[in-house]
């Protein structure tokens, strides 16, 4: 996780303090994690898609306390990566 990760959410959040930094850099990282054991995608700090979509999808978990339905938005825009690292991958 880069820090620039960590300061794109607190934005998003509206959080300007440090002291919600530690958990919301243990939601970033399990964020990266299942997108890369449970979606098969090869997280690339330096694309901003990446990036974004991470900043996104830890603001989510941090309002829904990870409950209820993926946004639709989200759910097309994981799509989209997985479909992507899947054409990366055949070449």
């Amino acid at each position: 996780m880069s820090d620039q990760t960590l300061e794109l959410l607190k934005v998003n959040l509206g959080i300007m303090s440090k002291n919600r930094d530690k958990y919301l850099a243990t939601i970033i990282e399990s964020v990266v994690n299942e997108l890369q054991t449970e979606q098969g995608i090869s997280i690339d700090l330096d694309n901003e898609l990446h990036v974004m979509f991470i900043v996104d999808y830890s603001a989510w978990r941090y309002r829904s306390r990870g409950e209820g339905i993926l946004p639709r938005n989200l759910q097309f825009r994981l799509h989209n990566l997985v479909l992507s690292e899947k054409e990366n991958k055949n070449g």
